[in-house]
């Protein structure tokens, strides 16, 4: 009969701790969080607030945490000794103290460790402590501090009658960068430039720099860029045709002398082993998962014992670790050891008693992972090995070269670069690729092949990608590594974001409640702003700061003020199209069996930016815009718009399929009478599959598209 009880949050490490601890150990799970703030009280709060102090009342989230409860309570009942290993963060010491006030707990020991394996867990075991009280006051900080500002805000939202259904402290600061990025691709005027160029016999290409005059007095600064942030080359801009027209005369009339060779070795350091934000936005380049995948999958890795602990935002990793890397170099790679462990800048605000992602095991098989792992979940395993072992390696070197040429008084550059010692990129490659050039001595004529120019046009800043707003979130300060991926599906949920093209784009919906919002409690959506709160909230983690006095006092100094002020902008904000009980807005069109009024459904991917559908219980009926009779029309019948393949033979390509790299036909096809081409893999049997299904690629104006993967040439993985 066991004598102790394990208490954890997820039920998917049971079996693991089980067979780690023995008979003698009970394991039961909480499912996470097992009490929540009440509904009742002021707006429903669940607490009460005042100019000094807050006082909350709690309850069973729910039926499910009402029989977790019950459970455990029976579970307690039949031990001597209670032991919680909830999560070791603010969120896991904020459900170990609820579980201690639900279960009307002692005395109970807490423990936490990185990694489900047996020397972490029983060395665990061995330490116990208390629950730390400042950052369980931390997190209750955090659960007031949301309630009290979606509670309270998104009232003011409804009284729009747009549709909008809440605000967030979070939520609304992350919506805000999306609408800023789109309100400056809305403004964004293309401005038409040059690009101006030679190529050489001896085997190069350079770019136009400039008069010499103009390089002498200026001197280009130095390239300081890491080689995978580069640009392609390109040369200085020049803004008229007639310009490039007559440096390329220039070119053709003058010979061409080499002015100077410069060389320089630089050398890369190797990246930091993975925190939360950035396994979410490397998983999201390279194997296409969304933050909310990411997690998912990193958590079955860490129940499994696999890697550490998934959120965190500290890139330290245990002396252990460090020296078990050091091992397998001095086994498998002696020329990458480096002379001393690699440090890795700390990000301002890491909660440094927590390790960085991490595999438990760096010499465990893969070919055993592979057989014992989904897909998805292997190749996130690899990464982040590849990526834990690139961060012990010695930095790789970098030879740099640059040739200046001159013909009149025009100067030309090129630039090249050769990796001399790979380093860590035998393991983690984020290097451009090799730029190779001649050896040429100062002074030498060099003989002109071509001289030319490509009209270009500036493109708008690009929309954020599920990846890119965690970046932009985590630089800003906006939010901590548990809270990005479910902010993000929050905006999906309340329509106020879309994907489209594989970038989150603001709807109608999500501009207006940002405008609203900027004009109404604009602090809250300034990052900054946000920033400090969360820099408040660790301040309490650290026992710097009294929760209640600094709740009380946001509240009375700035909150309770700024509704106040709020409230006087709402009558000019004000939709004047009805709503439907559910918050959508009403069209005037009738629906065609009921004749009541069509709510307007925001949608990116149709004419008018929303489609209509019933919702006075007529089932399924929608209409959408047709720009050709101008009218609003029922779908057409399924398989009626979809791609007509022609009887024509598919034609082989060169490209490959971004499922399984085989290579893709070109079909041709017809819709709504015109002739279009499309790409999918060649391989029959499967295109069944439901990941092949998605792999097509449209012709459009600026190349083959793919809704799934992007631009063809965005579309394979390479590493």
């Amino acid at each position: 009969m066991p004598s102790k009880l394990l208490i954890v949050e997820s039920p998917g490490k049971i079996k693991k701790l089980s067979q780690i601890l023995g008979s003698d150990w009970l394991v039961k799970a909480s499912v996470g969080h097992i009490r929540e703030l009440a509904s009742d009280g002021d707006d429903s709060l669940g607490f009460d607030i005042d100019s000094r102090s807050v006082r909350c009342r709690f309850i069973a989230r729910g039926d499910r945490g009402a029989k977790t409860i019950q459970g455990l309570k029976a579970a307690v009942r039949q031990v001597k000794t209670v032991v919680l290993a909830t999560d070791p963060d603010r969120e896991g010491e904020t459900i170990a103290w609820h579980l201690q006030e639900a279960l009307n707990l002692k005395n109970p020991q807490r423990v936490v460790y990185s990694e489900i394996t047996p020397n972490a867990v029983r060395a665990a075991i061995a330490q116990p402590r208390t629950i730390d009280l400042d950052m369980v006051n931390s997190g209750l900080c955090r659960t007031v501090l949301d309630k009290l500002v979606g509670y309270r805000g998104s009232p003011l939202l409804w009284q729009l009658q747009n549709g909008a259904k809440s605000m967030g402290r979070v939520q609304s600061a992350a919506l805000h960068i999306l609408c800023t990025r789109e309100r400056e691709i809305q403004a964004f005027v293309p401005q038409d430039y040059w690009s101006v160029f030679v190529d050489y016999a001896e085997g190069f290409r350079a770019y136009y720099q400039g008069s010499a005059a103009e390089t002498s007095e200026e001197e280009a600064p130095d390239d300081a860029a890491h080689p995978s942030e580069q640009s392609a080359p390109e040369s200085a801009r020049v803004t008229s045709e007639a310009e490039a027209n007559r440096l390329v005369e220039i070119a053709q009339q003058h010979p061409h002398r080499i002015t100077s060779v410069e060389g320089k070795t630089t050398n890369r350091k190797p990246p930091p082993p993975f925190i939360t934000s950035s396994l979410q936005q490397t998983a999201g380049s390279r194997l296409r998962f969304s933050p909310e995948q990411t997690m998912k999958v990193a958590q079955s890795l860490y129940e499994a014992g696999l890697i550490t602990y998934m959120r965190t935002d500290s890139t330290m990793l245990s002396p252990e670790f460090c020296a078990q890397a050091r091992q397998w170099l001095e086994s498998n790679d002696l020329d990458n050891v480096p002379a001393k462990v690699a440090q890795h800048r700390k990000a301002k605000g890491a909660q440094e008693a927590h390790e960085a992602i991490r595999p438990t095991d760096i010499y465990r098989p893969s070919a055993d992972l592979k057989s014992q792992l989904s897909a998805d979940a292997f190749s996130l395993y690899v990464m982040i090995w590849k990526r834990a072992i690139a961060s012990q390696c010695k930095p790789a070197q970098v030879q740099q070269t640059k040739i200046n040429t001159q013909s009149s008084s025009v100067c030309w550059q090129a630039k090249g670069q050769v990796v001399i010692f790979p380093g860590y990129t035998r393991y983690w490659n984020n290097l451009k690729a090799d730029a190779e050039l001649p050896r040429l001595p100062q002074g030498q004529v060099v003989t002109l092949q071509q001289a030319t120019h490509e009209q270009k046009q500036t493109q708008p800043p690009p929309r954020y990608s599920e990846p890119k707003l965690v970046q932009m979130m985590e630089r800003k300060g906006i939010g901590r590594p548990s809270t990005y991926a479910p902010t993000i599906q929050t905006l999906k949920q309340r329509l106020y974001v879309e994907m489209a093209k594989g970038s989150l784009l603001p709807t109608a919906l999500g501009l207006e409640v940002d405008a609203f919002l900027k004009e109404a409690l604009p602090d809250l959506l300034e990052a900054s702003f946000t920033a400090q709160m969360e820099q408040a909230l660790d301040q309490i983690a650290e026992g710097k700061e009294d929760w209640q006095r600094y709740l009380s006092g946001w509240n009375q100094e700035y909150f309770i003020p700024a509704l106040t002020k709020a409230q006087q902008v709402v009558p000019k904000h004000i939709s004047s199209t009805p709503v439907s009980r559910s918050g959508k807005a009403l069209s005037k069109t009738p629906c065609p069996q009921c004749q009541k009024p069509m709510a307007k459904v925001p949608s990116t991917k149709v004419q008018k930016k929303y489609f209509l559908k019933c919702v006075s219980g007529c089932e399924d009926v929608v209409l959408f815009y047709s720009k050709y009779s101008k009218q609003w029309e029922p779908p057409r019948a399924k398989g009626s718009e979809g791609p007509k393949l022609s009887s024509a033979k598919a034609t082989l390509t060169e490209h490959s399929c971004p499922v399984c790299q085989k290579q893709m036909e070109e079909y041709g096809y017809e819709k709504d009478g015109k002739a279009k081409k499309l790409l999918r893999c060649s391989d029959t049997k499967a295109r069944n599959q439901a990941k092949h299904k998605e792999a097509v690629y449209f012709q459009t104006d600026s190349g083959w598209w793919s809704p799934k993967h992007g631009n063809l040439e965005n579309s394979v993985q390479k590493d």
